[in-house]
């Protein structure tokens, strides 16, 4: 027998994860570390940081990593370190101070549902604006004492981490999150075990584990499907954001939103309020429905008003095309058993979310949304109106411009968002109380007083230390990816503090146009090497990995990057994140934003930047079409005129117009430095912008104002349907019955028009009668006239004018208008009859017209 040489099996191998264990005295650290209250607390974080810097930034900035991995040696140091144990106790007492504040009682509770959030670099659960932005709300609901509870998922994987080829191709990462290194708590049952929630879905139960994020004062908490309980197809629903096939999407929807009300039932949370952001939370609603049907034993109209009485549906995207749409053999697959659980049909349900009911239109989740919510809004002026039209199908006797749908400009949480040596001089120079009263422009009008060469102090301090994170942060990456060593090292030795640095970093799709700056390549160069006026632009941004366009933008920016002339002028920063992104809004000087209008439904990267004092560049689109006006003389605009309807001809005379400015108004007003080696005339716009335009558009105002826009009146009209046993609830549901039964019954007798309205005379007097056998209805009827104006062979709604009965005859009334004609043109009107009810919110809650 031939003894073999070697011979074994594979090896198994079993983890363990290790962690730093940390002494009683420093036992507050784990607590500060789980709550993301130090994102946003300067004194905090920088203790954090302090503790070990090399640690805290391989870490990613993440507290829960950092103490886990702290030396023994290293704790025994800080334990013998007076001062360290002393501030580690101030800030401990500070946080317990801030948390002892009790929530308001005079603001309704809500209960906040989103596909992302971001709220801080570690922690990905987010992709980009639309998290950011739901991050800093609840982060802003915290310091507001709103009683707010946050619901979303926990992605092993989260987004992907972004890293460049030689070539500039993106390369999507992928990384798994460890659950137990990050600022989260898992909830546990009674008896100290992993809370299970059971979500039914078709033929099976989908399990979940809870996490809860402490944010401040606020609570969110996040499912997570990705444990044995489950079968691998469904462990992938909390996988990816946004990630997968439509199945998977669905999946992710109905988890979210129909889970999410189960796991907040199962916490014993039941808020007032339900607020959806973005249309893939809109199941919620369903499953409150089924709710209401099914343990208050409401019929499914009742129901129905009570659900939409207390939801708001908050739209984020610009386009139909950017909505989730379901056809109805996926939707089916998972829906199916929900009509008999509400005792409707499967038509009624489909129905509810099709602009065109008893069609084949696929299933609208923002339709759903807008049909179980009573109120819709926009994330600023100019989306609202965008928002009007886009969904002005769905109530179909109205123009858009008599449309609900209202608007709330987003904001941005400024003690996140704003350096902290600028929160330090802006306590200095401001007083404390503006980052209580931040959306008070008194509060800021101190900036004005404040000596320029100040303002000019901070501003260099802020692009020294952004220059100094490139060079020490993105040194490795370069060389590692970008080939030539000696090439990298030339690139960070050109990046210069004197230079007017441009930054332009966001999500790289077609419409947000970062091509435009590289149309005229020979006039670009003539920009980025003038000796005399030095400029630099920064880039940064992921591109969707399905989005094969946005990718090749990236992809020429790095080879127009690479060009001798271009080369240290032209920067790329590879894996755009929070972290990189609070570098750049506080360290460039301009923030520059190029999107196709109306297509910016907001953008809060350029509110950021007004918070740190760096001047915005942008088309007049989304906050910015707001902001500008607040000071015209405290950032730069291109028109929101369109000129060429050809959209490759409006690119090139935008591009034109942004090279024209920065010649001619925006390089010269910059270098136009004095003998301490500042441009005065650009501290009046850095002043202007901080003065005059940030105020307005801190996360402070947005929660205010969704308060005294949506949730204030959401809760008191909620109250009153749902009190002494839905009463009014009730009332509301039998008239809309009876309206319905009576409506095709109505008669018009007569219309009898009195001056002449064909063509007439400013001034003159008209009058119209029109006589109705009601049917029943009585009063509860109501006829109005309707005016367009025709102009450039458009219609543009001109406003209403309502009659007045005059007479009544048993079911027949006569109604009448009396008026003037005011304005001179050409006009289109009509006779509208529709229902009227006070207990109404508006028109389009019960959207029944007939025109006469």
């Amino acid at each position: 027998m031939k003894l073999p040489v070697s011979e074994t099996n594979a090896p198994v191998w079993r983890d363990i994860t290790v962690i730093s264990e940390l002494p009683e005295q420093l036992k507050p650290l784990n607590e500060l570390a789980k709550n993301l209250w130090w994102v946003w607390n300067s004194e905090a974080k920088t203790m954090f940081r302090s503790l070990n810097p090399d640690l805290w930034r391989a870490t990613g900035e993440n507290p829960v990593m950092l103490l886990q991995q702290l030396s023994s040696e290293r704790l025994e140091e800080i334990l013998a370190d007076k001062d360290m144990m002393e501030r580690i106790s101030a800030i401990y007492k500070d946080f317990k101070e801030y948390m002892a504040v009790p929530m308001r009682k005079d603001v309704p509770s809500v209960s906040y549902f989103s596909m992302e959030y971001g709220l801080c670099n570690c922690l990905k659960i987010y992709s980009g604006g639309l998290g950011v932005l739901a991050g800093d709300y609840i982060k802003e609901a915290s310091d507001s004492c709103v009683d707010m509870t946050a619901v979303g998922f926990l992605y092993r994987f989260g987004y992907f981490t972004q890293t460049l080829s030689v070539d500039g191709q993106q390369i999507a990462n992928y990384e798994p999150q460890n659950f137990n290194q990050l600022p989260i708590e898992q909830v546990l049952d009674h008896n100290g075990k992993p809370m299970i929630l059971e979500v039914p879905f078709p033929g099976r139960i989908i399990y979940s584990h809870v996490w809860r994020v402490n944010v401040g004062r606020m609570k969110l908490y996040l499912m997570d499907t990705d444990f044995d309980m489950n079968s691998e197809f469904d462990r992938q629903i909390t996988h990816q954001l946004y990630g997968g096939d439509w199945e998977n999407r669905i999946k992710q929807e109905y988890m979210l939103g129909i889970g999410g009300v189960l796991m907040l039932q199962k916490l014993g949370i039941n808020n007032r309020l339900y607020h959806c952001n973005e249309g893939h939370a809109a199941l919620l609603n369903l499953q409150r429905l089924v709710d209401y049907v099914q343990k208050d034993h409401l019929d499914f109209n009742t129901a129905l008003e009570i659900v939409r009485a207390s939801s708001l549906y908050t739209v984020h995207t610009p386009v139909p095309a950017g909505h989730d749409y379901f056809d109805e053999g996926l939707f089916g697959k998972y829906m199916g058993e929900y009509p008999a659980k509400l005792g409707i049909s499967w038509n009624d349900l489909m129905n509810m979310g099709r602009e065109n009911p008893n069609t084949n239109e696929r299933f609208s989740m923002s339709v759903f949304a807008l049909n179980t919510c009573q109120e819709a809004n926009g994330v600023s002026w100019l989306h609202g109106e965008v928002s009007k039209k886009m969904f002005a199908g769905i109530w179909k006797g109205y123009s858009w411009e008599e449309s609900h749908v209202g608007y709330v400009t987003n904001g941005v949480h400024m003690p996140t968002w704003a350096a902290s040596e600028w929160k330090a001089f802006y306590a200095e120079k401001l007083g404390k109380q503006v980052f209580v009263d931040q959306s008070n422009p008194d509060a800021w009008k101190g900036i004005f007083k404040v000596p320029d060469e100040e303002i000019w102090n901070m501003r260099m301090t802020l692009k020294n230390k952004f220059i100094n994170f490139v060079k020490r942060d993105f040194k490795a990456k370069w060389l590692a990816n970008q080939g030539d060593p000696s090439q990298v090292m030339s690139i960070l030795d050109r990046i210069n503090p004197n230079a007017l640095i441009i930054g332009f970093a966001r999500r790289f799709a077609t419409y947000k146009r970062a091509h435009l700056l590289f149309t005229d390549l020979e006039r670009l160069d003539k920009i980025v090497n003038n000796e005399q006026f030095p400029v630099q632009f920064i880039f940064s941004g992921k591109a969707h990995p399905a989005d094969g366009a946005g990718q090749g933008l990236i992809k020429r920016i790095m080879e127009i990057s690479r060009m001798p002339q271009f080369l240290g002028k032209i920067i790329f920063l590879e894996d755009y994140n929070m972290i990189v992104a609070k570098r750049l809004v506080t360290g460039v000087d301009i923030w520059l934003n190029t999107p196709t209008r109306p297509l910016e439904a907001s953008g809060t990267s350029g509110e950021k930047a007004e918070m740190n004092g760096v001047l915005n560049f942008s088309v007049l689109d989304g906050w910015w079409y707001e902001g500008y006006r607040f000071n015209e003389k405290a950032g730069w605009a291109l028109t929101d005129k369109r000129t060429f309807t050809d959209q490759a001809q409006q690119d090139k005379l935008d591009a034109a117009t942004i090279y024209s400015m920065l010649e001619n108004e925006i390089i010269p007003l910059y270098f136009a430095k004095n003998s301490k080696g500042y441009s005065p005339e650009w501290i009046q716009y850095i002043k202007g912008s901080i003065g005059d335009i940030a105020p307005h558009f801190t996360m402070k105002r947005m929660i205010d104002d969704y308060i005294s826009r949506f949730y204030d009146k959401e809760a008191e009209r909620c109250n009153s349907l749902c009190a002494d046993n839905f009463k009014l609830a009730h009332e509301i549901v039998a008239w809309k019955e009876k309206v319905i039964s009576l409506w095709n019954g109505i008669k018009v007798f007569d219309i009898k028009q009195h001056g002449e309205l064909t063509s007439s005379v400013t001034g003159n007097p008209f009058k119209v009668e029109i006589i109705v056998d009601t049917n029943g209805l009585g009063e509860d009827l109501g006829i109005e006239m309707v005016t367009y104006r025709i102009e450039d062979g458009e219609e543009k709604f001109e406003g209403t004018r309502n009659f007045k009965v005059i007479k009544t005859e048993g079911d027949v009334l006569t109604y009448e208008l009396t008026s003037k004609v005011k304005d001179a043109g050409v006009f289109r009107y009509g006779f509208r009859m529709y229902p009227k009810n006070p207990a109404l919110p508006h028109r389009q809650d019960f959207a029944i017209t007939r025109w006469i």
